[in-house]
């Protein structure tokens, strides 16, 4: 397979992956909210890891696969 291809495929896995976990950003067990009147704030604890994860990942294999 070329490097066209395989760079390719994984442009594909990592859309598949974002689209897959997109619908979870933000709502996971342990980021903070704080709401008090008309006032909230969001800290994404969980997500900015699972993000921070996810994205290690995918550069090591990108690295490892060159």
């Amino acid at each position: 397979m070329t490097g066209f291809g395989k760079l390719m495929m994984t442009v594909g896995i990592i859309l598949f992956l974002v689209g897959f976990f997109w619908q979870f950003i933000g709502r996971l067990p342990g980021d903070i909210v704080f709401k008090k009147g008309n006032t909230t704030f969001y800290f994404p604890v969980i997500t900015c890891l699972v993000i921070s994860i996810v994205l290690s990942l995918i550069f090591y294999f990108i690295n490892k696969f060159r």
